[in-house]
Protein backbone atom coordinates (compact mmCIF):
# COMPACT_ATOMS: atom_id res chain seq x y z
CA UNK A 1 0.00 0.00 0.00
CA UNK A 2 1.00 3.66 0.99
CA UNK A 3 4.65 4.32 1.36
CA UNK A 4 5.75 7.49 2.92
CA UNK A 5 9.71 7.93 3.58
CA UNK A 6 11.49 10.56 6.22
CA UNK A 7 15.03 11.55 6.84
CA UNK A 8 15.59 12.40 10.60
CA UNK A 9 18.31 13.77 9.68
CA UNK A 10 16.66 16.63 6.99
CA UNK A 11 14.55 18.07 8.91
CA UNK A 12 14.87 20.26 12.01
CA UNK A 13 14.59 19.14 15.66
CA UNK A 14 12.30 21.54 16.39
CA UNK A 15 10.03 20.60 13.17
CA UNK A 16 10.22 16.92 13.41
CA UNK A 17 7.53 15.88 15.81
CA UNK A 18 5.14 17.92 14.00
CA UNK A 19 6.36 16.50 10.83
CA UNK A 20 5.84 12.60 12.38
CA UNK A 21 2.71 13.25 14.18
CA UNK A 22 0.98 16.50 12.36
CA UNK A 23 -0.28 19.42 14.55
CA UNK A 24 -3.45 21.05 15.08
CA UNK A 25 -4.49 24.45 14.28
CA UNK A 26 -2.94 26.54 16.67
CA UNK A 27 -0.95 24.27 18.28
CA UNK A 28 2.06 27.08 18.07
CA UNK A 29 3.40 30.04 16.24
CA UNK A 30 2.17 29.54 12.73
CA UNK A 31 0.30 26.42 12.85
CA UNK A 32 -3.00 28.09 11.07
CA UNK A 33 -4.20 25.25 9.73
CA UNK A 34 -4.43 20.97 11.17
CA UNK A 35 -1.77 19.33 9.18
CA UNK A 36 -1.65 15.33 9.10
CA UNK A 37 1.88 13.67 10.01
CA UNK A 38 3.74 11.32 8.23
CA UNK A 39 2.70 8.66 10.48
CA UNK A 40 -0.95 9.20 10.10
CA UNK A 41 -0.23 9.70 6.09
CA UNK A 42 1.45 6.28 6.18
CA UNK A 43 -1.58 4.42 7.66
CA UNK A 44 -2.25 1.00 6.88
CA UNK A 45 1.20 1.01 4.78
CA UNK A 46 5.01 1.33 5.67
CA UNK A 47 6.75 4.32 6.92
CA UNK A 48 10.70 4.30 6.10
CA UNK A 49 12.47 6.49 9.28
CA UNK A 50 15.76 6.75 7.50
CA UNK A 51 19.20 7.97 9.66
CA UNK A 52 16.96 7.28 13.04
CA UNK A 53 20.42 7.51 14.57
CA UNK A 54 19.70 11.26 14.21
CA UNK A 55 16.03 11.00 15.97
CA UNK A 56 16.54 13.81 18.86
CA UNK A 57 16.07 11.94 22.41
CA UNK A 58 13.42 14.37 23.09
CA UNK A 59 11.40 12.64 20.38
CA UNK A 60 12.28 8.82 21.18
CA UNK A 61 10.53 8.09 23.69
CA UNK A 62 7.01 9.71 21.85
CA UNK A 63 8.46 6.84 19.03
CA UNK A 64 8.67 4.58 21.41
CA UNK A 65 4.58 5.07 22.69
CA UNK A 66 3.61 4.96 19.08
CA UNK A 67 5.02 1.53 17.99
CA UNK A 68 3.82 0.01 21.33
CA UNK A 69 0.29 1.17 21.66
CA UNK A 70 0.06 1.84 17.31
CA UNK A 71 -1.50 5.17 18.22
CA UNK A 72 -0.65 8.55 17.75
CA UNK A 73 -1.01 12.35 18.71
CA UNK A 74 -0.86 15.48 17.31
CA UNK A 75 0.81 18.02 18.50
CA UNK A 76 -1.29 20.49 20.60
CA UNK A 77 -4.10 17.89 20.38
CA UNK A 78 -6.37 15.89 23.20
CA UNK A 79 -6.97 12.66 21.34
CA UNK A 80 -5.10 9.52 19.88
CA UNK A 81 -5.72 8.49 16.37
CA UNK A 82 -5.45 4.34 16.05
CA UNK A 83 -2.83 3.84 13.02
CA UNK A 84 -2.07 0.72 11.45
CA UNK A 85 1.60 1.29 9.89
CA UNK A 86 4.31 -1.04 9.58
CA UNK A 87 7.51 1.05 10.46
CA UNK A 88 11.08 0.28 9.22
CA UNK A 89 14.40 2.06 9.99
CA UNK A 90 17.76 2.60 8.75
CA UNK A 91 20.81 4.16 10.24
CA UNK A 92 24.55 4.16 9.21
CA UNK A 93 25.16 4.21 13.13
CA UNK A 94 25.91 1.89 15.59
CA UNK A 95 23.26 2.56 17.38
CA UNK A 96 24.19 -0.31 20.28
CA UNK A 97 27.16 2.39 21.00
CA UNK A 98 24.97 5.10 21.20
CA UNK A 99 22.58 3.50 23.89
CA UNK A 100 25.88 2.78 25.73
CA UNK A 101 26.94 6.09 25.08
CA UNK A 102 23.60 7.55 26.62
CA UNK A 103 22.67 9.36 23.08
CA UNK A 104 19.66 6.55 22.13
CA UNK A 105 17.38 4.19 24.06
CA UNK A 106 17.92 1.24 24.95
CA UNK A 107 13.75 0.50 24.62
CA UNK A 108 13.73 1.93 21.47
CA UNK A 109 16.53 0.09 20.25
CA UNK A 110 14.95 -3.46 21.21
CA UNK A 111 11.58 -1.99 19.76
CA UNK A 112 13.44 -1.22 16.35
CA UNK A 113 15.55 -4.44 16.31
CA UNK A 114 12.78 -6.69 15.92
CA UNK A 115 14.05 -8.03 12.81
CA UNK A 116 17.76 -6.22 11.74
CA UNK A 117 18.94 -6.59 8.32
CA UNK A 118 22.83 -5.46 8.28
CA UNK A 119 23.68 -4.02 4.85
CA UNK A 120 27.64 -4.92 4.22
CA UNK A 121 29.43 -1.38 3.10
CA UNK A 122 29.85 -1.27 -0.85
CA UNK A 123 33.72 -2.28 -0.79
CA UNK A 124 32.57 -5.60 0.85
CA UNK A 125 30.18 -6.40 -2.01
CA UNK A 126 32.08 -5.07 -4.83
CA UNK A 127 30.07 -7.84 -7.12
CA UNK A 128 27.04 -5.73 -6.83
CA UNK A 129 29.38 -2.53 -8.35
CA UNK A 130 28.25 -3.37 -12.07
CA UNK A 131 24.93 -3.98 -11.57
CA UNK A 132 24.21 -0.60 -8.91
CA UNK A 133 25.99 1.36 -12.26
CA UNK A 134 23.73 -0.42 -14.92
CA UNK A 135 20.89 0.88 -13.15
CA UNK A 136 21.80 3.92 -12.41
CA UNK A 137 23.14 4.90 -15.98
CA UNK A 138 20.15 4.01 -17.50
CA UNK A 139 17.94 6.23 -15.38
CA UNK A 140 19.89 9.15 -15.57
CA UNK A 141 21.16 8.48 -19.32
CA UNK A 142 17.12 8.09 -19.79
CA UNK A 143 16.49 11.74 -18.12
CA UNK A 144 19.35 13.17 -20.13
CA UNK A 145 18.61 11.65 -23.71
CA UNK A 146 21.88 9.95 -24.06
CA UNK A 147 22.36 6.72 -25.51
CA UNK A 148 25.00 4.77 -23.27
CA UNK A 149 25.67 1.42 -24.30
CA UNK A 150 29.03 0.76 -23.26
CA UNK A 151 31.64 0.68 -20.56
CA UNK A 152 35.54 0.95 -20.88
CA UNK A 153 36.91 -2.45 -19.35
CA UNK A 154 39.28 -0.68 -17.70
CA UNK A 155 36.84 1.50 -15.63
CA UNK A 156 35.15 -1.33 -14.59
CA UNK A 157 38.24 -2.74 -12.87
CA UNK A 158 38.83 0.92 -11.41
CA UNK A 159 35.65 0.57 -9.72
CA UNK A 160 36.09 -2.47 -8.53
CA UNK A 161 39.04 -1.37 -6.89
CA UNK A 162 38.01 1.55 -5.31
CA UNK A 163 36.26 1.54 -1.78
CA UNK A 164 33.66 3.78 -1.96
CA UNK A 165 33.63 5.50 1.38
CA UNK A 166 30.11 6.86 0.87
CA UNK A 167 29.01 3.79 0.01
CA UNK A 168 25.89 3.93 -2.56
CA UNK A 169 25.10 7.12 -2.65
CA UNK A 170 28.83 8.27 -3.78
CA UNK A 171 28.36 5.82 -6.61
CA UNK A 172 25.03 7.34 -7.51
CA UNK A 173 25.96 10.51 -7.49
CA UNK A 174 29.63 10.09 -9.72
CA UNK A 175 27.20 8.52 -12.22
CA UNK A 176 24.84 11.15 -11.92
CA UNK A 177 27.02 14.09 -12.69
CA UNK A 178 29.19 11.52 -15.23
CA UNK A 179 26.06 10.52 -17.47
CA UNK A 180 25.68 14.49 -17.53
CA UNK A 181 29.45 14.70 -19.17
CA UNK A 182 30.02 12.05 -21.30
CA UNK A 183 29.49 12.71 -25.32
CA UNK A 184 29.55 9.07 -26.93
CA UNK A 185 27.91 5.56 -25.93
CA UNK A 186 31.00 4.49 -24.19
CA UNK A 187 31.73 5.38 -20.29
CA UNK A 188 35.46 5.73 -19.94
CA UNK A 189 37.24 7.27 -16.33
CA UNK A 190 40.66 7.80 -15.96
CA UNK A 191 41.58 7.32 -12.44
CA UNK A 192 43.13 10.56 -11.90
CA UNK A 193 39.30 12.09 -11.82
CA UNK A 194 38.42 9.93 -8.95
CA UNK A 195 38.49 11.20 -5.47
CA UNK A 196 38.66 8.20 -4.03
CA UNK A 197 41.58 6.33 -6.19
CA UNK A 198 42.64 2.87 -5.01
CA UNK A 199 46.35 4.32 -4.97
CA UNK A 200 45.20 7.03 -2.62
CA UNK A 201 42.30 5.49 -0.26
CA UNK A 202 44.06 2.42 0.45
CA UNK A 203 48.12 3.07 -0.61
CA UNK A 204 49.48 5.83 -0.21
CA UNK A 205 47.34 6.77 2.90
CA UNK A 206 47.58 3.73 4.96
CA UNK A 207 49.33 4.49 8.30
CA UNK A 208 49.15 8.20 8.47
CA UNK A 209 48.75 9.53 12.12
CA UNK A 210 45.64 11.71 13.41
CA UNK A 211 47.79 14.85 12.93
CA UNK A 212 48.75 13.85 9.31
CA UNK A 213 44.78 13.02 8.46
CA UNK A 214 43.93 16.51 10.11
CA UNK A 215 46.56 18.19 7.55
CA UNK A 216 45.60 16.22 4.62
CA UNK A 217 41.80 17.06 5.28
CA UNK A 218 42.79 20.78 5.59
CA UNK A 219 44.69 20.50 2.43
CA UNK A 220 41.85 18.78 0.22
CA UNK A 221 39.30 21.38 1.47
CA UNK A 222 41.95 24.01 0.41
CA UNK A 223 42.03 22.48 -3.30
CA UNK A 224 38.50 21.64 -3.31
CA UNK A 225 37.87 25.40 -3.12
CA UNK A 226 40.32 26.27 -5.52
CA UNK A 227 39.38 23.48 -8.05
CA UNK A 228 42.75 21.70 -7.70
CA UNK A 229 44.56 25.00 -8.74
CA UNK A 230 47.47 25.24 -6.48
CA UNK A 231 49.57 28.25 -7.48
CA UNK A 232 48.01 32.34 -8.39
CA UNK A 233 46.65 34.25 -6.14
CA UNK A 234 43.04 31.93 -5.81
CA UNK A 235 45.29 28.88 -5.71
CA UNK A 236 45.37 26.44 -3.12
CA UNK A 237 48.65 27.19 -1.65
CA UNK A 238 47.50 31.45 -1.12
CA UNK A 239 44.80 29.81 1.10
CA UNK A 240 46.88 28.15 3.20
CA UNK A 241 49.27 30.36 3.04
CA UNK A 242 52.54 28.55 2.22
CA UNK A 243 54.77 28.47 -0.52
CA UNK A 244 53.63 26.46 -3.80
CA UNK A 245 56.96 24.13 -3.26
CA UNK A 246 56.00 23.40 -0.07
CA UNK A 247 52.08 22.29 -0.79
CA UNK A 248 53.55 20.39 -3.41
CA UNK A 249 55.88 18.54 -1.26
CA UNK A 250 52.73 17.38 1.38
CA UNK A 251 50.56 16.78 -1.35
CA UNK A 252 53.17 14.12 -2.12
CA UNK A 253 53.97 13.13 1.32
CA UNK A 254 50.21 12.55 2.41
CA UNK A 255 49.18 10.78 -0.67
CA UNK A 256 46.54 13.28 -2.11
CA UNK A 257 45.30 12.95 -5.74
CA UNK A 258 46.07 16.17 -6.56
CA UNK A 259 43.98 16.14 -9.96
CA UNK A 260 40.74 14.83 -8.21
CA UNK A 261 39.92 18.38 -7.67
CA UNK A 262 40.05 19.93 -11.19
CA UNK A 263 36.37 19.36 -11.57
CA UNK A 264 33.49 18.54 -9.70
CA UNK A 265 32.91 15.25 -10.88
CA UNK A 266 34.07 11.40 -11.68
CA UNK A 267 32.75 9.21 -14.28
CA UNK A 268 30.77 6.26 -13.60
CA UNK A 269 30.35 2.25 -15.88
CA UNK A 270 27.37 -0.23 -15.95
CA UNK A 271 26.74 -3.47 -16.11
CA UNK A 272 26.66 -3.91 -19.63
CA UNK A 273 29.28 -4.85 -22.41
CA UNK A 274 32.74 -4.24 -21.97
CA UNK A 275 35.21 -2.37 -24.25
CA UNK A 276 38.63 -4.07 -23.91
CA UNK A 277 41.26 -1.66 -23.32
CA UNK A 278 43.05 -1.92 -26.34
CA UNK A 279 39.86 0.08 -27.90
Amino acid sequence: NRFVAVNCAAIPSALLESELFGHERGAFTGAVTQTTGRFQAADRGTLFLDEIGDLPLELQPKLLRVLQEKEIERVGGGRTLPLDVRVVAATNQDLWQMVQEGNFRADLYYRLNVFPIALPPLRERKEDIPLLVGYFVRRYAERAGKNIEHVHETTLELFKACDWPGNIRELQNVVERAVLVTDTDTLYLDGKWLRHAPAESSTARDGLSALAEHEAAIIEAALTESRGRISGPLGAATKLRMRRQTLESKIKRLGINKHAFGVEFPIPMRALPTVAASA
